[in-house]
C-alpha cells in the first residue's frame, strides 16, 4: 500500500488536490481512500456529496472519510478512567461520562497519526491511501510528533527498568517515595508500540509528501519553509502542485501582470521540483467532473525518506562527515548543539534532536559548513575512545 501526503499552506487548494489526486489514481485502477482531517466537511463539499467519519463510496474505487478526532479523544480518556479506576475510587473522584468530554488540545494530532496508522493495517486492502493533511505549519508538528513522543517516553520511563518491577515495591520503601505503577509502565508501552508503527509508516520507501501551494510570493515562502521542515524531518518531496494556475494572456490584458508573477515563480520552482500546474477553472472546483478537468496526476513513485550519509575523510583530512540535506537553507537560520550522543539541529523555525550514528559517538565536532544544500559536519575522532590496534 502507498501513502500519499498533500500538504501545503493554508487557503492553497490542499483538500481539492486531495481529492482530485485520488479521483486520478482510483480512475487509473487503484483502490484508493481519501482521508480528510479537517473538522467541517471540505472535502465532501470538494467531492460533491457529504462525507463523514464513515467510509462512504464517492467513485468507483474510491472511498472517502473524515478523521473522528471527538470520537478517538472519547475513547482516551474512557480507557484511561478504567486504568485508573482503584486510584480514582480511592480519592472519591466522579467518573466523567462520553458525553461530557469535548475536543481536547493536539487530540486532531492524535487522531489522525491513529488513522495513518489504522489504514496501513486496514483488511480494506487500499492500494493507496491519501491524506489531507493540516495546514502546513500544524502538518510538520504532527510529523514530528511521533518521534519526539517516543524520545520523551524513553527518558521519562525508560524500558530497561521494567526489569526491576519486582523489587519496586521494596525500592520505594527504600527510597521514600512512590515508583511508577506497573500500569504506567504497560500504557507506555502499548503507546510506543503505536507510535513506531506510524514512524514505519512515514519512513516506508512507499510514503511520499506532495506539496500544494499557489505560484507567487507567499507561495514561494511557504514552499521554501514547509521544504525546510520535511527535509529536516528526513522526508523529500514528489512533486509540487501549483493550483489555480492562470491562463496565459496577450500583453493588454489585466492579468498580464499576474501571469507574469505566476510564470516567474514556477520557473524558479522546477528548478528544484517536479512542478504540476493545476489550470484556475474561473471557480472553486466542485464534484468529479471538475477534480477530472484539473488533470492532477495520480499516485506517482514513492520517495522515501531521504539518507544522512556519513563519508570517511580520515585518509584525507582525518575527520568524518556527517551529510544533512537541507535545500534552500540560509546559512543565518542554522544551529548545531551537540549534547551527548545526540545532536541537536534547528533549521529556521524548526528542531529536531536526532541519535548520532555510532561511529561519530567517538568523536568530536570539528566544524560545519552549509554546501550545495547540504549541512556537512565534520567530526574528529577522540583517541581517547577510539580502539588502538596494536
Amino acid at each position: 500500500m502507498r501513502t500519499l501526503l498533500i500538504m501545503g499552506p493554508g487557503g492553497s487548494g490542499r483538500t481539492t488536490v486531495a481529492a482530485g489526486t485520488a479521483l486520478a489514481a482510483a480512475r487509473a485502477g487503484a483502490r484508493t481512500l481519501v482521508l480528510g482531517t479537517d473538522r467541517t466537511d471540505t472535502l465532501g463539499a470538494v467531492l460533491g456529496m457529504s462525507v463523514g467519519t464513515g467510509p462512504v463510496e464517492a467513485a468507483p474505487g474510491l472511498t472517502a472519510r473524515r478523521v473522528d478526532a471527538d470520537a478517538a479523544s472519547r475513547a482516551d480518556l474512557a480507557a484511561l478512567q478504567d486504568r485508573a479506576a482503584p486510584a480514582l475510587n480511592l480519592l472519591g473522584a466522579s467518573r466523567l461520562e462520553p458525553e461530557e468530554i469535548g475536543p481536547l488540545p493536539g487530540a486532531e494530532e492524535l487522531a489522525v497519526l491513529r488513522a495513518l496508522r489504522d489504514a496501513a493495517l486496514s483488511e480494506e486492502s487500499y492500494d493507496l491511501v491519501v491524506v489531507d493533511l493540516p495546514p502546513a505549519p500544524r502538518a510538520l508538528s504532527l510529523l514530528a510528533l511521533p518521534e519526539e513522543l517516543r524520545r520523551y517516553l524513553r527518558r521519562l520511563l525508560p524500558p530497561e527498568r521494567q526489569a526491576a518491577r519486582a523489587l519496586r515495591p521494596v525500592l520505594g520503601r527504600l527510597a521514600g517515595v512512590p515508583l511508577p505503577a506497573e500500569w504506567l509502565y504497560q500504557a507506555a508501552a502499548r503507546l510506543d508500540l503505536q507510535l513506531a508503527a506510524v514512524e514505519a509508516v512515514l519512513a516506508d520507501r512507499d510514503t511520499a509528501v506532495r506539496l500544494v501551494a499557489e505560484p507567487g510570493p507567499a507561495g514561494a515562502d511557504a514552499v521554501r519553509t514547509t521544504a525546510l521542515g520535511l527535509a529536516l524531518r528526513g522526508l523529500r518531496t514528489d512533486a509540487l502542485i501549483a493550483t489555480r494556475v492562470l491562463p496565459e494572456s496577450d500583453g493588454g490584458s489585466w492579468l498580464a501582470g499576474p501571469v507574469a508573477q505566476q510564470r516567474k515563480t514556477l520557473d524558479d520552482w522546477r528548478a528544484s521540483y517536479d512542478v504540476r500546474p493545476a489550470a484556475h477553472l474561473g471557480r472553486d472546483p466542485r464534484g468529479t467532473d471538475d477534480l477530472a478537468a484539473l488533470a492532477l496526476p495520480g499516485a506517482g513513485t514513492g520517495s522515501g525518506v531521504v539518507e544522512w550519509p556519513v563519508t570517511d575523510a580520515l585518509a584525507e583530512d582525518g575527520v568524518l562527515i556527517w551529510h544533512i540535506p537541507l535545500p534552500d537553507a540560509r546559512r543565518e537560520e542554522l544551529d548545531l548543539i551537540r549534547r551527548g550522543d545526540e545532536l541537536v539541529v534547528t533549521a529556521g523555525p524548526f528542531r529536531r534532536i536526532v541519535p548520532l550514528p555510532s561511529a561519530l559517538r567517538r568523536c568530536t565536532v570539528d566544524g560545519a559548513a552549509l554546501r550545495e544544500g547540504e549541512l556537512r559536519i565534520r567530526f574528529r575522532p577522540d583517541p581517547g575512545l577510539w580502539p588502538r590496534i596494536p
